[in-house]
Parts: structure tokens; sequence; C-alpha cells
């Protein structure tokens, strides 16, 4: 199935172009475009999805751990995905003559976003009706009441920030983040708008070391059907913070962060970076808005065009972080503020940390994080603020 493309909406006040697509099964992918000629809309996206593609069906288990009170997935498909592929078969390349065609149809591309192939989440195939809102207990692993079952809804997004497959997020240059960030805000605000979706997150996974399966630079966008175990800690603590001061937990974090200043990373006008007091990685630095905002998409203007910039300096210190590294392997997740319930208790913030603690050595979570959730750091809060400072650019 083939279906040529249609301009869903453009955002020309943030210069950029959205175009969607259906890709040859029938997953959504979309174009968004800050260069001529398809920003003013001379020309449009007119390429075809070539491939002979099954349509799309998957179907994930999600589990009641009634041991932590926590839900976990089971998704068997993902099993055989696609691993650290040759350059000449790169999936997240664009589509070009001589070369097997890829998932993004294009011979070239800003950023692209488009569903999954191989989704965590159960979807139901294109154009049939999302069930997803059905009881969440309506059945049980061996008939037993002890292990609540259920299908999980929710989506998977995959947003590719660059075309260049050799490239890195902190080698854009401040209008392609800002593209990206636009990316997230739309793909946040839509996911958000979906039955099933209590909470949108938008990560990157950077370097083998982390366990990345494709080296172009990429990240992911998770519409949750369920809050995540740290958002419910989160939630948690937040509610007993405001029952005892009548004030925001993660606001009143920050706002203790800037006033001990040790440590404060970077400050700007609507942005602040630090290291956690009780930082858990080697390598760990928070960012977070200094006005109360749900997700990105709440972002104004103002805000989303300096976290362009106070972004991308943050990536090139971590980048420096470790001497003899030239990339660091790293986590970086934005996590939003629940959709429905508990959205009051939640804010913005991102939080990214690496598993290497030094040069070519790497943080296994051993016996006492995997068994027992207990954290060791071997390093200090402190240290890796100091040092974080000391590579600014």
């Amino acid at each position: 199935m083939s279906m040529h493309p249609t301009v869903t909406g453009t955002t020309p006040a943030r210069g950029v172009r959205k175009t969607s697509i259906r890709l040859a099964d029938g997953r959504e992918l979309i174009y968004f475009d800050d260069r001529e000629p398809f920003l003013s809309g001379t020309a449009t996206r007119s390429e075809i999805d070539t491939r002979s593609l099954p349509v799309m069906h998957t179907r994930s288990d999600v589990r009641y751990d009634v041991l932590t009170g926590e839900w976990v997935v089971l998704a068997a498909h993902r099993m055989n995905r696609t691993y650290q592929p040759p350059s000449e078969e790169n999936p997240l390349a664009p589509t070009r003559p001589g070369r097997p065609p890829t998932e993004i149809p294009a011979p070239d591309y800003d950023v692209v976003v488009f569903e999954n192939r191989f989704p965590s989440f159960s979807q139901p195939p294109a154009g049939t009706v999302d069930d997803t809102t059905a009881d969440p207990a309506e059945s049980f692993v061996d008939g037993e009441p002890l292990w609540p079952r259920r299908r999980t809804g929710g989506r998977c997004e995959v947003v590719c920030f660059t075309s260049d497959p050799a490239a890195s997020f902190a080698e854009l240059s401040q209008r392609r983040a800002r593209t990206v960030i636009e990316a997230w805000a739309d793909r946040t605000r839509s996911l958000s708008a979906m039955p099933s979706t209590r909470q949108v997150v938008c990560f990157e996974n950077r370097g083998e070391e982390i366990g990345v399966t494709l080296s172009h630079p990429h990240g992911q966008i998770y519409a949750y059907p369920y809050l995540p175990p740290r958002t419910q800690s989160l939630i948690r603590q937040s509610r007993l913070h405001r029952e005892k001061t009548g004030r925001l937990l993660l606001a009143d974090v920050l706002d203790a962060e800037r006033r001990a200043g040790s440590r404060m990373v970077l400050t700007g006008e609507h942005w602040s970076g630090y290291v956690p007091a009780a930082a858990r990685w080697p390598l760990e630095v928070h960012l977070a808005p200094h006005r109360d905002v749900a997700d990105l998409a709440a972002l104004d203007d103002a805000e989303a065009d300096e976290l362009a910039t106070v972004y991308l300096e943050l990536l090139r210190r971590v980048d420096r972080f470790f001497p003899g590294v030239h990339r660091t392997p790293y986590i970086a997740a934005w996590h939003q503020a629940p959709v429905g319930a508990d959205r009051d208790l939640g804010r913005l913030h991102l939080q990214l940390f690496s598993l290497m603690r030094s040069p070519g050595r790497m943080k296994f979570l051993a016996g006492s994080e995997s068994a027992l959730g207990a954290w060791i750091n071997d390093s200090t809060p402190e240290d890796i603020a100091r040092r974080l400072r000391d590579v600014a650019s």
C-alpha cells in the first residue's frame, strides 16, 4: 500500500513545514522541513515508498508484576529487529539511486518522524479502530487474578535528527536543533491526544556501549499507555511535597539547586542545567525550564529558541567530559507531565546520563543496582558539575 503525501499542517512562524505520508505498510511518516524549496511550499514531498511490505500487525502483552506494582511489556516481535546493519543498508538513511530503499523514501530530508516498524507497544493496523481503551484488566495470565494482563496501546515513533549518518545531535546547527524541538513538541501534542496515552517521553540512546542498534543519529518518542515506574515515584513524591508545602516539587528542586550553586552547570534566561544532589550515574545532568511547563508543546517561542542553544552547549560539554573520548555514550530523556490525572504534579525536565565512568570503562548495573535497586555512584555530583563547567565552550 502506497499513498501520495498530503500536507497536514504548516508552522511558518517557527520556520518548519510539516508533511505527512503513509509508508508501504501503512505506517505514518512525517517530514519536518526547514529548508527550501519545501519550507515555502515551492516544492512538495512527492516520493512514494516503493517497498513491498506487509501491513504492520503487532500485539504486545503487558503484565502486572504483583511484587513491585509495575507493568512489564512483553514484545516478542522485537527479538529479531535490525541490529547494526552495514552502512549501505542503513534503514534511516535517505533513499538514493543505486541503494536499497529505506524507511525514508526521499533522497534527502531535514528531520523525519515515523512509526517504529518494531514498536514496543501494540498498535492496530492502519485504518482500523483503536480499541486500547478497553478494560485494562480484560484477562489474567493463566487465569490467575494475581497476574493481570492487557493490551498495551500506546505508540512508538522514531525521530531522525539529520540525513547525515556520520553526524551527531551535538553537531547539528542551532536551526536544525530548533527543528527537532519543533518535531518533539508537535508529536507530544498529537500523541497526548490519543485516548490511551498517559505520558509522552522523547529520548535518545547514543553509542554502542548503551546498546544502540542503529548508529544513525536518531531518537525515539514513546506514548506510554501507563505511567512508567520513575514517573510513578516522581508523582508520589510530588504529591507528598505539595501536601506538606503547597508547592511543586520539581520547581522547588530547581530553585534549591540555583541557590546552592555548587552543582549548577549552566544558566540562561529561560533554562538552567544542574547535576542533581543525589545523582545516580557517573555522569548525570538535568536541564529544566525556569517557568512551570508541563511538556515541550507548552514552550513559548523564546523558551524553545533558547533551548536549541542551551541543549547543544550541554551535549558538546558531555562530549568533552572524558579526556580522549570523541563521543560520550549517553541516554537523554525528556520527562513530561502525565496526560490526564496528576498532570499538575509533573513538570518538563531533561535527564541526561552516561554509563561510562572513565574512558573505556563502563558502569555495569550489577547485584546492588539490578537485583535490589540500591544505587551506588562512583563519583560525586559536585565533581560531575565541576567537570561540566570546566569543559564549557
